[in-house]
């Protein structure tokens, strides 16, 4: 499954080792033709960074740059011819094969240039995902036609005078100015110099030169080999003694004699001047992997690869930036070998030709490699979205990361256990200084200066001590200290000089090579070892289809493949945001459907097959139960096995191929002219040998890719038709563009390009919002045949995450101009100004939002001013957040607070309501502009508005709020008289504002202070100053001003002395109101949150027949329920359990569930006189008060669990505060709940003689069974650990 191997099974059975030569160059009928495309990306290029004064834009007639010195443009390349015409497994692609040889086109150059040989390799993937492997060697050639040389001078002629001109008048310009900076007219005289020196080219003096380049196109990777093979078919060209054999007998030979080696053997054969060796991996070892993964770590520093790792593990979207080609290949296909054992599932592009950089714009996941011409930085390279990119500059050692990337688990053992392994081979950890640098300025190159210079690292093959040099370095300070405290030390690292070479072996290859295979498997084996680690466990989690295959398959969309709450639930805390992320990925997805359609070995890819081996050896080593994880760190102990198994097949050579051999060509063919690679006899190289032991083996193509697909057919029991459509479907899943057609670009090309796009995003909205929408919706879904259970913080933080970036990537798409790095933000920003102006001229007179009606009567009974409903405001709100730095941060935090607010597709659809400026910002055919799609996308985010999200409240937690509070006093007896002072104390999730005092006449007030997060009780008094100091509140409303969300906490009973129950202050728990956009009839059964109790049930009343009185069993079940809902509590993740205080003193809490226990068979009062539980408990208190005075003699558990009662008795009376009978019960059930004594004072009261002569015989404490069976139910509150808001224990010191 990891991008190396994909073509394996493709071509395999071709069995040969490559399946053409080609030649590319220049065609000397057609003459120079500019390469529009390249030419016009430069002069793009160039014109971006011209300053505008002095500097005149040149024609761009025909796509010639004449600003470009005619050495430096860029001309069509041709494929000059291939051999063979064609092969049946393989067909030849002229367009992409003839664009990624020369991607730059023709170069030309003179015999004062540097012209040394220069070999890229590179990759085809075609559509449906398989691919095939070039290598190509461009060198330079002698151009012995008159006729270019002519066309040469005659292009210089024109560019000269035109840059003369330019020249001039920008003098004219610098001496007439009369601002003019002598710095930049000193220039001139340089510039003109410049020209006369450079850009000359005298057809009498010099010898031009251009480009040619020869290839190999081959089914497999064997990048060394291939390299080789070229290497000496040009030394052969080069040299001044002819090849043994004309050149034609070794092309035929490595096209029709040499084989590709079988798995698990080694090959060699021969070139032109020497032997070749490649050895092929086992299908039960990592797949094959030919390119120098030390490049890698030496371009880019070891903490920089791992950051890009991640990227990829996220799929996030990757640019890698070089003038290399090479390096650009390098670095891709050493990043997605060591993804192990997941593949890069989206577009795939090592090498970008210039005709495809319309694929930047591509709102997909992508890793593409873009070339530079060495001269722009990085500032002057504008792509078209940044947001959610990871910009890797090979060249400059420089990596810019997209925000909130998540660290990947165990980082520092990680980087740790890599480091040992690179410094053994001489690679510093932090990357190496580059070779071109001069050899004058390595040698006065300290080790100190390196170390200060954080872009450079060791030199490479110095005699500087690895380990002392890096000593002082930053990160291995960090790791010393992580090391130290595991108890070893750096210093005594034993660092193997032949990293695990076996010495008396002797290898058919040089060191060097072999050093390359020794570094490759080392690093991949222990990237390979963290995911076998990291999910050792994973097929307990893989969710397997009930039903048949394909109807599996043809709901595939809607299934779940993987447990991912109950994974995530096992893992360390430190992992959980990295693989929250990981787990949403579609390489993910691909991993586990593949392990699904997998069951049996013989099903079982390779990759599949040595992953799930590894697991396996991993299980039976730590035996271990399935579900326990660890965040101990285990090293990789895999390597030496691996290594030795290539040094075996390295030691003995398993195949020797046929030797090149003359062959049957006609007299005066083969001519051989030395300097020039001549073009080959097409007649001998066009078809393969008759006898030949090797195509033997190869069958016709048709039974090869029957081999193919058996084992999908074969479980799938399918018919070909359906297979095929299976296969198609299954690479195309989650993906809207699978990869680029390397073709000649056409408007039409690109429109189907874009087309795709837009559908893929669309299709991307649907899939993310019922994601979303299911996993929010919990149990309900579950029920409905969705999904699973419960949804995380980390969980459902991630999903916002991805439609974040999902925005952005609509936003992106089809920009004009890029603005700033967020395209949703820069388009806010846009549409803010434009409001803003329209505001200023039509004054203060009209409304800046939209007042509901819906809320307008809603919230009338509540005489609170709604919220206005205003785009603009809610982006004011985002940028007063001082902590918000970022555009890519302050467009996150405004998608969080709309959809909080359930408006994010209303403010989308009022912002893209801006016809005018949309069309300014937007080309014809982005999203934005596809009126149909872009309705659909809005409808599926209106689909939100269905469930309540807390994602802006949550995640800001340390800003301040303005809060909005109301106390609305009872209608009927109106708080008119009322002359004390009120009060009030405002409890959350994530704080309390303290004592705040309200205005007396209106009763309202807004104060500022840090988020409180979910708002679960408030706390209300008054100082019972006054005349008339009694009460009657009938509720609080408390509004958080940013996000809208209210909250009502009903009360419904007096505060003053001599009224209700006496008390003073009441601790009243809320519920949120319905939100703005709701109608009356919510669509979301998600139930919601309880508030407090209401006046009839805490007390009793004058008319005992006006409460509900319910029987014994209902009592017991409202008591389970509480208890249930404790316990699921404490069973959630920690920072997801949010406030127990409402399942304490809720509406269907368990103080009042115990009321309703202590309520039951309560003896009716006399007439005119309430009495409430706590009589009950305090008559109960001086009973055993006065036992223990006359120390009646009872065993010694009872006399203890009396004294606590007491001792909680008294200090609830005995407190500084004024809260009433009720209040009081309440404060003894929490306090005993948290001090796990429920259980004991039940008993004792149930045992207490008072019961008699307060309760009726039927009352349920007075029921033997009943009290036993409530206190077995109690006791499971013993195992959790009961933490009680401030606002509720104030005073009481127990």
């Amino acid at each position: 499954m990891t991008a190396n191997n994909t073509t394996t099974t493709a071509t395999t059975a071709g069995c040969r080792f490559a399946d053409y030569f080609v030649i590319s160059g220049l065609d000397i009928e057609t003459g120079l033709e500019p390469d529009e495309l390249s030419a016009l990306c430069q002069f793009l290029q160039a014109s971006k960074g011209r300053d505008g004064a002095g500097r005149v834009s040149s024609s761009t007639d025909e796509g010639e740059n004449y600003e470009q010195s005619p050495l430096r443009r860029t001309f069509k390349s041709k494929v000059l011819a291939h051999y063979p015409e064609n092969v049946e497994w393989n067909p030849f692609d002229q367009d992409a094969v003839g664009m990624l040889c020369m991607p730059k086109g023709l170069s030309f150059k003179t015999q004062s240039d540097n012209r040394d040989p220069q070999f890229h390799s590179f990759i085809i993937t075609r559509e449906d995902g398989s691919r095939t492997y070039g290598f190509a060697l461009t060198f330079y050639e002698e151009v012995a036609s008159k006729q270019i040389c002519s066309a040469m001078q005659t292009l210089y002629h024109m560019h000269n005078a035109e840059q003369y001109d330019i020249l001039h008048t920008s003098t004219t310009i610098c001496i007439n100015s009369s601002e003019s900076n002598s710095e930049n007219c000193s220039d001139v005289p340089t510039g003109m110099t410049k020209l006369q020196r450079f850009n000359s080219y005298d057809i009498s003096k010099d010898t031009l030169y251009v480009s040619k380049c020869i290839c190999l196109i081959a089914p497999m990777p064997f990048m060394q080999a291939c390299k080789k093979v070229l290497e000496q078919l040009h030394q052969a060209v080069t040299s001044l003694q002819p090849p043994p054999l004309p050149l034609e007998s070794y092309v035929y030979n490595i096209l029709y004699e040499v084989p590709l080696p079988p798995a698990g053997r080694s090959l060699k054969f021969l070139g032109v001047y020497g032997p070749i060796v490649c050895q092929r991996p086992s299908t039960n070892e990592l797949p094959l992997f030919d390119f120098p993964i030390n490049e890698m770590f030496e371009l880019l520093g070891l903490e920089n690869v791992l950051q890009l790792f991640t990227c990829a593990l996220l799929e996030i979207q990757i640019l890698l930036y070089s003038q290399h080609y090479q390096r650009l290949m390098t670095v891709a296909e050493s990043i997605t070998a060591i993804l192990f054992p997941c593949q890069w599932q989206h577009v795939y592009v090592p090498i970008l030709p210039a005709s495809l950089l319309h694929f930047l714009d591509a709102p997909v996941p992508y890793l593409m490699g873009l070339h530079s011409n060495g001269q722009d930085d990085r500032s002057k390279l504008e792509l078209p979205q940044e947001a959610n990119l990871c910009f890797v500059d090979i060249d400059n050692h420089f990596i810019e990361l997209p925000e909130d990337l998540p660290q990947f688990p165990n980082k520092l053992e990680f980087i740790q256990e890599i480091s040992e392994i690179l410094m053994a081979f001489g690679i510093p950890p932090e990357g190496n200084l580059h070779c071109s640098e001069s050899a004058s300025k390595l040698k006065n190159f300290k080790g100190s200066d390196m170390v200060c210079d954080k872009k450079n690292g060791n030199v490479a093959g110095s005699a500087l001590n690895t380990y002392e040099l890096l000593k002082e370095n930053e990160t291995m300070a960090r790791l010393q200290a992580l090391v130290r405290r595991t108890g070893v030390s750096l210093e005594k690292l034993d660092v193997r000089e032949e990293a695990g070479s076996n010495k008396d072996l002797k290898v058919h290859c040089d060191e060097e090579e072999l050093k390359i295979h020794q570094l490759n498997i080392q690093i991949r084996e222990t990237f390979a070892n963290r995911f076998t680690q990291m999910f050792a466990d994973y097929e307990v989690f893989v969710i397997q289809p009930n039903q048949d295959k394909e109807s599996w398959f043809s709901n595939r969309e809607q299934m779940q493949n993987f447990d991912k709450a109950s994974f995530l639930s096992d893992q360390p805390e430190p992992y959980l945001p990295f693989l929250s992320r990981f787990l949403e990925t579609q390489m993910f997805a691909s991993f586990i459907d593949n392990k699904i359609m997998c069951h049996d070995d013989d099903d079982k890819d390779q990759v599949l097959r040595v992953f799930d081996a590894r697991v396996d050896k991993i299980r039976t080593l730590n035996v271990r139960t399935p579900t326990l994880r660890t965040s101990m760190y285990q090293k990789c102990t895999t390597i030496d096995a691996a290594e030795k198994a290539i040094e075996l097949r390295l030691a003995k050579i398993d195949h020797t191929a046929v030797h090149p051999h003359l062959l049957d060509m006609k007299i005066g063919q083969g001519k051989y002219e030395s300097g020039f690679f001549p073009k080959l006899q097409s007649d001998v190289l066009s078809s393969s040998p008759a006898s030949n032991k090797w195509v033997k083996r190869s069958a016709p193509a048709q039974w090869r890719r029957k081999d193919r697909q058996k084992q999908h057919t074969e479980h799938l029991h399918l018919d070909n038709d359906q297979r095929e459509k299976y296969i198609q479907e299954a690479r195309n899943l989650g993906t809207g563009m699978r990869q680029p057609k390397l073709s000649n670009l056409s408007p039409s090309v690109i429109a189907h390009t874009n087309w795709k796009f837009v559908e893929g995003l669309l299709k991307e909205c649907r899939n993310k919002t019922k994601r979303m929408l299911v996993e929010k919706m919990g149990r309900e879904a579950v029920e409905l045949g969705h999904g699973e259970v419960t949804i995380t913080g980390v969980e459902e933080n991630t999903l916002i995450a991805s439609l974040c970036d999902l925005l952005e990537r609509i936003w992106s798409h089809g920009l004009q101009v890029k603005q700033g790095k967020s395209a949703l933000w820069s388009h806010l920003l846009h549409y803010q100004e434009i409001k803003e102006k329209k505001e200023a001229t039509l004054g203060s007179t009209s409304s800046t939002g939209i007042i509901q009606d819906l809320e307008r009567r809603k919230l009338d009974s509540l005489v609170m001013p709604p919220l206005k409903i205003s785009l603009t405001q809610d982006m004011r709100h985002i940028q007063n957040i001082g902590e918000i730095k970022t555009d890519v941060g302050k467009a996150r935090a405004w998608v969080r607070l709309s959809m909080e607010k359930k408006l994010l597709s209303r403010h989308l659809k009022q912002l893209l309501s801006d016809h005018e400026l949309t069309k300014k910002l937007y080309k014809r055919y982005a999203f934005l502009r596809c009126d149909d799609e872009k309705e659909q996308f809005l409808y599926h985010l209106l689909s939100f508005n269905a469930v309540d999200y807390f994602c802006f409240t949550n995640v800001f937690t340390t800003i301040m709020i303005p809060y909005h509070v109301l106390v609305i006093p009872s209608k009927k007896l109106g708080g008119s008289m009322f002359t004390a002072n009120p009060w009030i104390c405002i409890s959350g999730e994530l704080g309390e504002t303290g004592i705040l005092q309200i205005p007396k006449s209106i009763l309202e007030m807004t104060f500022e202070c840090q988020n409180l997060g979910k708002l679960t009780s408030v706390l209300i008094g008054h100082d019972n100053s006054g005349l008339y100091a009694k009460w009657l509140v009938d509720c609080v409303v408390v509004r958080n001003e940013i996000t809208g969300h209210a909250y009502k906490f009903p009360c419904g009973r007096w505060l003053g002395k001599g009224v209700d129950d006496g008390s003073l202050e009441r601790i009243l728990v809320g519920e949120l109101a319905s939100s703005i956009q709701e109608t009356d009839e919510r669509h979301c059964r998600t139930p919601p949150m309880q508030q407090s109790p209401s006046m009839i049930r805490r007390f009793v009343n004058i008319t005992p027949t006006s409460r509900q009185k319910l029987n014994t069993g209902q009592i017991q079940e409202s008591v389970g329920e509480a208890i249930n809902g404790i316990v699921k509590h404490f069973h959630k993740p920690e920072k997801e359990r949010g406030s127990l205080m409402l399942l304490l003193c809720g509406e269907n809490g368990l103080v009042s569930a115990l009321e309703q226990v202590f309520h039951h068979g309560f003896k009716s009062p006399r007439l005119f006189k309430s009495i409430f539980i706590w009589d009950f408990m305090e008559k109960a208190y001086v009973y055993f008060e006065s036992l223990e005075r006359t120390e009646l003699t009872q065993e010694e558990n009872w006399q203890t669990r009396a004294k606590k009662f007491c001792k909680f008795v008294a200090a609830i009376n005995g407190a500084p505060r004024n809260i009433g009978k009720d209040g009081k019960f309440q404060l003894l059930v929490c306090l005993g709940a948290r001090d796990h004594l429920l259980h004991h004072w039940i008993a004792l009261l149930a045992d207490c003689p008072i019961i008699a002569q307060m309760y009726e015989d039927i009352a349920l404490i007075k029921d033997h069974t009943l009290v036993n069976s409530l206190i077995r139910v109690l006791q499971t509150l013993q195992e959790f650990n009961i933490t009680l808001e401030t606002s509720l224990v104030k005073g009481i010191d127990i």
